[in-house]
């Protein structure tokens, strides 16, 4: 095998690329920051028994794992930033109020979750801790958009809506253990009826009867009355579906649909869950929601809401972005001329010296200017 030849589903990122998601990272933290979010930087790795437990579980296999060859215990590349946030939250904060906190960094994952995804992302990421009420749920879903609005997102986004609570509703009281609850989720999220038929033959009418209409209960507002008027009046269904239209009616003109089927994402879900969709993208840009069990096993089960992104794969919805303006200059020793140079780069300017015998070869800066000498001054005049 040549030994440029990266593995399956790991990719270089070359210039123009990695600058515009360079760019997206900082607009994407300064737009949490303009709402008050505070940046945190996790390590990569970690322990495995702190890395996966508790609600990490859900991400054991999609984390690489290897030895530590100072301790030789076992250790984990994270798959998701969100455990790591919470024990942050949680033993190194351990504030009482309200924390708002931000971050954006490389998770790696064993398999890519959809095709053609990389296994790298780029994930971005808000969440609050401390608040239980749907203020958090409405700020955390005005924030994603006001993300992928500063991103440059063009085009009308959709948010798709549902709720954890109704299906844990549903599973209330049954004797089933995990696994069975992961093959009916994973058949809910596929809308797969008949396969659903089978795994609920044995449950309770309601309970199975309330789970296969979940398949049919997405589309618009009216979607809402319907499960109001099928399932089971339980009250996590109630407090689910009242949640739901309150949330719709506080996001202003977005568009919003419910799904009131979708598990996919990381099973700590525990009540709203969204995802974001645009044109372009396979599957949704923006997935979050609740997961007030999130910290339970770092000992502070504080409520907690946010959201996530790959930030790689939101460039690749974006329109590319034009060459930099540069300003070209030539590589001298010209009295005056770094001097000039050193003035304009202090400016914010980018001045990029041609290299003798290379001066047409500057490939990732657009040079619409260059620095003259006229009468032993340097000055920018228009290519």
């Amino acid at each position: 095998m040549s030994a440029w030849v990266l593995p399956d589903h790991i990719a270089d990122v070359l210039p123009s690329e990695a600058r515009h998601i360079e760019e997206l990272r900082r607009q994407l933290l300064d737009t949490a920051r303009g709402y008050g979010y505070e940046l945190v930087m996790p390590p990569l790795l970690e322990h495995l028994e702190s890395l996966l437990s508790g609600t990490g579980e859900a991400l054991d296999l999609q984390t690489f794992k290897l030895v530590d060859q100072l301790s030789g215990r076992s250790m984990g590349l994270r798959a998701d930033t969100t455990p790591q946030v919470a024990r942050i939250d949680a033993h190194l904060l351990n504030r009482r109020g309200v924390a708002r906190l931000c971050y954006c960094g490389p998770v790696v994952h064993t398999r890519p979750d959809r095709p053609h995804a990389t296994r790298e992302p780029l994930q971005f990421g808000a969440e609050i801790y401390g608040h239980a009420g749907l203020e958090a749920d409405t700020e955390v879903l005005r924030l994603a958009l006001d993300s992928l609005q500063a991103a440059g997102v063009q085009g009308p986004v959709i948010i798709d809506l549902a709720d954890a609570r109704i299906v844990r509703a549903l599973f209330a009281g049954l004797p089933v253990d995990a696994a069975a609850i992961a093959r009916v989720h994973a058949a809910l999220a596929a809308k797969d009826t008949s396969t659903l038929r089978e795994l609920t033959a044995d449950f309770p009418a309601a309970s199975r009867e309330g789970l296969l209409a979940l398949v049919r209960l997405y589309g618009d507002a009216s979607v809402l009355d319907e499960a109001a008027r099928i399932l089971p009046a339980t009250a996590g269904v109630r407090a689910a579906l009242s949640d739901l239209r309150q949330l719709a009616g506080r996001l202003d003109s977005a568009r919003v649909s419910f799904d009131l089927a979708d598990l996919r994402g990381y099973a700590y879900y525990s009540g709203m869950r969204f995802g974001i969709y645009t044109d372009g993208a396979s599957d949704a840009l923006v997935r979050g929601g609740r997961y007030d069990e999130v910290g339970a096993v770092f000992g502070r089960n504080r409520p907690a809401v946010g959201f996530s992104l790959d930030v790689r794969e939101l460039v690749g919805v974006l329109p590319a972005r034009p060459l930099r303006a540069a300003i070209r200059a030539p590589w001298s020793d010209a009295d005056g001329l770094g001097r000039a140079i050193a003035a304009l780069r202090a400016q914010g300017e980018t001045v990029v010296c041609a290299l003798p015998g290379h001066e047409s070869e500057i490939d990732e800066f657009h040079c619409d200017r260059e620095l003259v000498e006229h009468n032993g001054q340097w000055n920018v005049q228009a290519i």
